[in-house]
């Protein structure tokens, strides 16, 4: 699970992504809301989903207005009544009062091709060793051994807490991190760190190098 590439990439999208919204150019809302994402780096995306999550009391997938404004202030990100509203607005194509909140997140992270989709697929295969659609200790416990990292060897960590390190590294940010990773959240993190990877081939090293695939 080394992840000296990723954190690299990570770097270099939050960077790029304060550039941008800094140059002064006109924006949609989307994209505005996107790039102040990218700029908390690869868990930007993450820590919004789960602010929605956490107001979805029902279970419908289903936000209203007031839930959805509630949710971006709740994350910090800047924007006016009229910028949320336009961005409502844009989601609530039937004009019931309510979006659908899957689909606005998966418009809100960066598109992606079939080849860098499949290799997240493998690698977050690798980890849900009990096939159950998301990610515990107890899955990494299956899929890796601690017993050569440096600070297990010194005493420094034991097993539990380096495994729940590297479950926080999808959930900083997020208001109610709960240790388990889903597949949602997974591939979210990594459309993100896609978006500072212009090269497919490369993206695919970068996982499974990361992986061991």
């Amino acid at each position: 699970m080394q992840r000296e590439d990723l954190f690299s990439k990570e770097a270099a999208l939050k960077n790029q992504a304060k550039r941008e919204l800094a140059n002064g150019l006109e924006k949609a809302s989307l994209d505005k809301l996107r790039l102040q994402c990218f700029s908390r780096g690869a868990t930007g995306i993450l820590g919004l989903a789960r602010a929605f999550r956490v107001m979805d009391d029902d279970g419908s997938k289903t936000l209203s207005l007031e839930e959805f404004k509630k949710g971006v202030n709740d994350m910090g990100f800047e924007f006016d009544e009229s910028d949320i509203a336009e961005l409502f607005k844009s989601f609530d194509t039937d004009e019931n009062g309510s979006i659908n909140m899957t689909e606005f997140l998966m418009k809100l992270r960066p598109p992606m091709g079939t080849c860098r989709l499949n290799i997240i697929d493998k690698c977050f295969d690798k980890l849900d060793t009990n096939s159950d659609g998301q990610i515990t200790i107890e899955d990494l416990k299956h899929a890796y051994s601690v017993h050569d990292h440096p600070k297990y060897l010194s005493g420094e960590l034991s097993e539990d807490e380096i495994m729940t390190a590297f479950l926080k590294n999808f959930e900083a940010g997020a208001p109610n991190p709960d240790g388990i990773v889903t597949k949602a959240e997974f591939i979210n993190y990594y459309a993100s760190i896609s978006a500072s990877i212009d090269n497919d081939a490369y993206f695919d090293l970068v996982l499974r190098r990361a992986y061991k695939l």
